[in-house]
């Protein structure tokens, strides 16, 4: 894969949640994975990947962990986290205005997927091109699909179904006038369905099981044995 003549690309991680259902002692996203916390390791990908020219992440503006965790260079702490990921994202957005042009791309990342790597990073990057709905890393649905209402239980055909992932990458004015324009926060499960709201289709790109999200205690043993076999290491830097 070649590196595309296009506009710079941007990492933003919302990264003020909480993370509940994982019941743990502090924010999920701080969670040591591997011998470090499940953030760093996002981080990490994308300061491995020559194609993304700068990291910001957001968090809560009262956060007490992320000072000792961000390295010195390549990565930004905004701290204007939200209640919600969707208004993180939003309150990110709006306060890189001005430092990135309208045309420039924005790869959402959730904080609490320790598998992304550089080489994936580059397959969306590359594959999505200049799509104009932008694109997202997903997988194809392989499992026989239930769904179950009031007791009863049908088989759903699976034909067209993806799992999405993140990154998802749009162009910055974009996902700023999709996520603006959002008027119900349940019906945003993520950035690609604000975009989907304007009747635009993002292109999937086919990403990896590796790339899971931790959201419950067992997730963490998963996540451990996908980062031993696809280990990521940073792009060098003068620290």
């Amino acid at each position: 894969m070649t590196k595309p003549a296009v506009s710079s690309y941007y990492a933003l991680l919302p990264a003020a949640g909480v993370g509940a259902r994982m019941a743990a002692g502090s924010p999920k996203q701080y969670l040591h994975i591997a011998g470090k916390p499940m953030l760093r390791h996002t981080i990490d990908a994308f300061r491995s990947s020559p194609l993304i020219a700068h990291t910001y992440v957001v968090v809560s503006p009262d956060d007490p962990y992320i000072d000792a965790l961000v390295p010195p260079e390549g990565v930004t702490v905004l701290r204007c986290g939200g209640a919600t990921r969707m208004e993180s994202i939003r309150n990110g957005l709006r306060t890189l205005h001005g430092s990135v042009a309208a045309g420039d791309w924005i790869l959402v990342h959730d904080a609490a997927r320790p598998g992304l790597d550089a080489e994936l990073i580059e397959r969306l990057i590359v594959e999505t091109g200049e799509h104009p709905a932008g694109g997202l890393l997903a997988l194809p649905v392989v499992d026989t699909v239930k769904r179950s209402v009031a007791g009863e239980v049908a088989t759903v055909s699976r034909d067209g179904l993806w799992l999405a992932q993140t990154p998802q990458m749009f162009p910055y004015q974009l996902l700023c006038r999709a996520l603006d324009a959002a008027t119900d926060p349940a019906a945003i499960t993520d950035d690609a369905s604000a975009v989907e709201a304007l009747g635009l289709a993002p292109k999937l790109v086919e990403g990896h099981p590796r790339n899971l999200k931790v959201t419950l205690p067992a997730d963490i043993r998963i996540a451990e044995i996908y980062l031993a076999a696809f280990r990521t290491e940073p792009k060098p830097t003068s620290e």
